[in-house]
């Protein structure tokens, strides 16, 4: 080898993981730029927010699209990987709000909005670039050339032409609506970014008086402090109960509102009494029955939770408070019917957790009755696909009933509206460049709109704001659409399909083929991950202690779309043998390779065993799996065939089976061959794993490699050569693998010393078989110690103390005399079928206990069957054994 191949005894993933980011970094091997002779491959990042620490689900979202970017820059592809944050308004605003309040003493108020903006800026300098840089440590491949912030000078300056450009379509409008606000950020929230959670509660069963008469009727309501504002009673117009009633007035409680029935097929008749208040300024269905039936809005909230002076002598207090004092005022008067305990779904804010309030409110949005459309039919047609498929039907589900999307928020960090009104004339002007003067008027006395963007607004533009658009440009015209996105269920609504309706409208056309949808990472019993709980896992922790390979491969390993995964520290323990087995493999290897050089090997001469070709075959087919199960975005099942394939195949296998040749020094064609065949398939093993696992396949390949001042990244992905597949050689390595594991384990059960040689006859009807034991002799004698090997058509005079089993037709008997002590072993053999008995004798009291059958978890009563079905194997293996023994 020209290079030096001697690995060190243990594998430090901390020694080895930095120098070989940097050396990637330094070299420019992200680095992506449009090619015309390649084919780009493009993958955005889902942005985390600069507020963000990286986290598990990080872990895995970034790790995916990591294997796939690496997989394809090996393919040829011109890859790109395009990273960025997102200016995360409400998340960003709470934490410089905070950090003022505990370090200045100030509010916002306080210093003003550019005041405000300054401080932002500065936090986000000094901290928004946090998880950018806890990414780097998980290896990922991306353009960080091409990093981009959702509020930088180029992706602003998409959202205002977005902004501007939907308006003139008259697909942007300002209206009355009702919104979702929060009380303690200050601002609307879309219906997503609402968390329901069913609470314990009450309904409250109020009378109102029907006017100009004795009668009354009873109204059910979760929340009676909303009743100051009602402006309607609605009933069911099928509901014969109350067919007398429509038309009619009656009175609001303690204000002395007269406001009239109404027939609307919204209510449920089963639901309460069938009558239903309607108090349209907060709550969103009633809002809609308001619209519907022309109803008077009256604001009773306000945007601090506040009872505002239209709720009367209950002005000024908080909206709980007010509840408590007007039932007791309804108590008073007799009009409280019944209170009865109640679950019922409270809104809460994604961010703070305060219940929110459904006020009434002027506010920016955007139509969706003409965006849904495409973006629906894009899915349906198979332009965009889900893996796995079972996503489209959530995604149909809620584009289908999407309502308009309310996209001001009242904060100060963010993409301010495009939006200023003329103070003279009321002119409204929409430009995405500031306007100098009044376009009516020529007035200078201009006021921009106070609120900003919602966040996903601007994430929404990503696939091709981050390209440059709205310029036409090289990059957006080669790496536009992208192939791949790679996200979790959770956002399916917040982003997914926004990005789709958005880049059809602005870009007609898709902006990926494939979304990629992952579950989330649960711990070891099921939960999700919370500070609450305490189970949550700190990526960096595991990289610190197990290297950030170990990491990865413990995520991807048993992965299936769209299903959540537990994390096991036993999983993480199994990825760092993996790791330490490739590294001892890869050191024997070595080791075996000090005199071998590639570019000196005469092919023609070599001269390949029968181990030589399984191995070979046995690659080819890998690769071919790899890549069908790649393009599938089966990440688990890959991980696992690439695993057995390197610990089962080359490790226990192939590399026990090439060591005597390797040892022939004095064979130049025996040894070059096993060094040839060695050296090609760890290499192929270490291209294929390098997408799962690229540090420690870096450090190896670089101690094998051929090629000088490369690396392992930019190097070629293997491609399967269907003439080196031979299923005739697979099968006939598999009858003598089959004959080596039933030796060994006759062995290991008749407790023969590990080291101790012995002597074997092996027998078959089938000459083929038999054929096939004799090629595989040499195999046999060395992995499963025999030195006296009769391979014989007929056993004339069978040994009196023998083991015996039969595989693949094939016959194997071990003569045990002098091997063990008969005596001995047969009466450790009773001892273990007592034992045998015992516990299945144990199983069946327990399972025969219908008090257990019947009220233990089924998991424990399917666990007892299972532990009873293996004592019943393991007593018929021991019996078989001592009646060899015996007999």
């Amino acid at each position: 080898m020209s290079k030096e191949n001697n690995l060190s005894t243990t594998y430090q993933p901390n020694e080895v993981e930095d120098k070989w980011y940097d050396y990637w970094t330094s070299n420019n091997y992200f680095r992506a730029n449009a090619n015309k002779e390649k084919e780009p491959f493009t993958i955005m990042m889902p942005p985390p927010n600069v507020t963000g620490q990286l986290h598990i689900g990080h872990a895995l979202t970034m790790t995916f699209q990591d294997i796939l970017t690496r997989w394809k820059r090996m393919q040829g592809y011109e890859a790109l990987w395009l990273p960025g944050t997102d200016h995360a308004s409400i998340a960003t605003e709470v934490k410089v709000v905070n950090k003022m309040r505990e370090e200045e003493g100030l509010s916002k108020e306080d210093v003003g909005r550019e005041g405000f903006l300054d401080r932002a800026w500065k936090w986000k300098n000094e901290y928004g670039n946090r998880i950018t840089e806890q990414l780097r440590k998980l290896g990922v491949s991306c353009d960080w050339e091409r990093e981009k912030f959702t509020m930088d000078e180029g992706c602003n300056k998409a959202v205002k032409e977005a902004f501007v450009q939907l308006y003139q379509k008259e697909a942007i409008y300002q209206g009355d609506y009702i919104v979702n606000w929060c009380p303690e950020c200050m601002t609307t929230l879309s219906d997503i970014e609402v968390e329901h959670e069913d609470k314990p509660g009450k309904l409250y069963h109020i009378r109102y008086n029907v006017k100009d008469s004795d009668d009354y009727i009873v109204v059910a309501t979760t929340r009676p402090e909303t009743l100051l504002g009602d402006t309607a009673i609605a009933v069911n117009p099928k509901d014969e109960r109350y067919q007398d009633l429509i038309g009619k007035k009656v009175v609001v409680p303690v204000v002395m509102r007269e406001i009239e029935v109404v027939a609307d097929e919204y209510v449920d008749s089963e639901f309460g009494t069938g009558l239903v208040k309607v108090t349209p300024a907060h709550d969103p269905n009633d809002f809609e029955i308001g619209e519907r039936h022309n109803l008077e809005i009256i604001k009773v909230i306000s945007d601090s939770a506040i009872m505002t002076k239209e709720a009367g002598k209950y002005e000024g207090l908080d909206r709980y408070e007010c509840r408590t004092k007007l039932v007791d005022d309804l108590k008073s008067a007799g009009l409280v019917e019944e209170i009865e305990d109640h679950d019922h779904s409270v809104g809460q804010c994604y961010r703070c957790d305060t219940v929110i309030e459904p006020l009434v409110s002027k506010q920016w949005f955007v139509a969706m009755d003409k965006l849904a459309k495409p973006a629906i039919d894009a899915v349906k047609s198979g332009d965009i696909n889900f893996v796995p498929e079972r996503f489209d039907k959530v995604y149909f589900n809620w584009m289908e009933n999407i309502r308009d999307w309310c996209i001001s928020r009242q904060l100060w960090w963010g993409h301010r509206i495009p939006v200023w009104y003329c103070q003279d004339c009321e002119e409204v002007i929409v430009r995405s460049e500031e306007p100098q003067k009044c376009s009516e008027c020529s007035s200078k006395d201009l006021k921009q709109d106070e609120d900003v963007l919602d966040t996903w607004f601007s994430s929404g533009l990503w696939p091709f704001s981050t390209l440059g658009w709205p310029e036409e440009n090289e990059d957006l015209s080669y790496f536009y659409p992208t192939d791949v996105l790679v996200t979790g269920r959770d956002i399916i609504f917040f982003w997914v399909a926004r990005m789709i309706f958005m880049s059809l409208e602005f870009q007609e056309e898709v902006p990926f083929k494939d979304i990629y949808i992952h579950g989330l990472v649960r711990d070891s019993q099921g939960r999700k991950m919370s500070k609450s709980l305490g189970n949550g896992i700190d990526p960096l922790e595991v990289i610190e202690e197990f290297g950030t390979d170990t990491l990865r491969f413990t995520l991807i390993t048993g992965n299936t779309p769209g299903n959540d995964i537990r994390y096991r520290p036993e999983k993480v323990e199994a990825s760092r043998n993996f790791a330490n087995k490739l590294w001892n493999a890869s050191r024997f290897v070595l080791m075996n390779l000090e005199d071998f050089n590639l570019n000196q090997v005469d092919y023609s001469s070599l001269d390949y065993t029968l181990a030589d070709r399984w191995i070979i075959s046995r690659l080819n087919k890998k690769i071919n799996q790899v890549n069908s199960l790649l393009e599938d975005y089966q990440f688990g099942q890959v991980s696992q065939e690439i695993y057995d394939f390197v610990w089962r195949e080359f490790c226990d296998w192939y590399i026990e089976l090439v060591k005597p040749r390797l040892y022939q020094k004095d064979n130049k064609v025996v040894r070059e061959t096993a060094q040839y065949v060695t050296w090609f398939v760890l290499d192929n093993i270490l291209r294929l794993l390098h997408p799962f696992m690229p540090f420690i396949t870096e450090e190896i390949w670089q101690h094998l490699s051929a090629e000088e001042g490369e690396s392992l990244m930019v190097s070629y992905w293997p491609e399967a050569d269907s003439l080196s597949v031979n299923d005739k050689e697979e099968g006939k390595m598999e009858v003598i693998m089959n004959v080596i594991r039933s030796i060994r384990n006759i062995r290991n059960e008749m407790k023969v010393n590990p080291g101790r040689e012995i002597s074997a006859v092996i027998t078959s009807t089938s000459k083929s078989k038999l054929d096939i034991v004799k090629e595989g002799e040499d195999y046999i004698r060395d992995l499963a110690k025999v030195t006296d090997l009769d391979i014989v058509e007929e056993v004339k005079a069978r040994p009196e103390q023998a083991s015996t089993a039969i595989t693949d037709e094939v016959e194997i008997i071990l003569p045990l005399a002098g091997m063990v002590d008969i005596e001995k072993e047969i009466k450790r053999l009773e001892e273990e079928i007592e034992k045998m008995k015992f516990e299945i004798k144990r199983a069946d009291g327990k399972l025969s206990n219908e008090g257990f059958v019947n009220n233990a978890p089924a998991k424990l009563v399917e666990e007892e069957k299972r532990k009873r079905e293996e004592y019943l194997i393991k007593k018929d293996q021991l019996e078989e054994n001592l009646n060899n023994l015996k007999n």
